[in-house]
């Protein structure tokens, strides 16, 4: 039996760490909570912050390592909640592992408006990316996802929990199904 994939995205400060916990926590079966984060900290000689131009070929190798990482627990019976900045042209590559694999795959995109995101940013630790700049041009990405702009939630005003709870009805009734 292979698990399903469900991508959690949008800037740093939309909330996909707490809400992304809190699926793979009160998941009805075996799941993983992979912080994508947690690929770029690894990196410990010649790491470049993902978010600037020059970070090109190092943010391709680490997507396609959590990527490879995320179908490699999916294959082997996890459910998998991937926790990142995911923005939608790295969508195909899960496309691509999730169609290779046979997996199912979701993808969410938490986008509270920018005023907002920039606030719970500026909350978190100092080990966080808080630059307002940084965020903004980030937001960027979010802020128009095309085709898959019907993956979009606005969480201004949801609690992290309420959050979770839409996440997890709309990902069972496949509402953020990518084909």
């Amino acid at each position: 039996m292979r698990g399903d994939l469900v991508v959690v995205s949008g800037t740093p400060g939309a909330g996909k760490s707490t809400v992304a916990g809190l699926l793979a926590a009160g998941a009805e079966r075996p799941t993983v909570h992979l912080v994508t984060d947690q690929f770029f900290a690894a990196i410990r000689t010649g790491h470049i912050p993902p978010y600037l131009p020059e970070a090109s070929q190092q943010n391709d190798v680490v997507v396609d390592a959590y990527v490879a990482a995320a179908a490699t627990y999916a294959r082997g019976g996890y459910d998998v909640v991937v926790d990142g900045v995911v923005g939608p042209y790295y969508v195909p590559r899960f496309r691509a592992a999730a169609r290779n694999d046979g997996l199912v795959l979701s993808y969410v995109a938490l986008r509270p408006a920018l005023e907002e995101t920039i606030a719970r940013a500026q909350t978190r630790g100092p080990e966080s990316l808080r630059d307002e700049g940084a965020i903004t041009h980030m937001y960027g990405a979010f802020a128009d996802l095309g085709p898959l702009e019907h993956h979009a939630i606005d969480t201004t005003d949801q609690s992290a929990v309420a959050t979770a709870e839409v996440v997890r009805r709309g990902v069972a009734a496949g509402i953020y199904r990518l084909h």
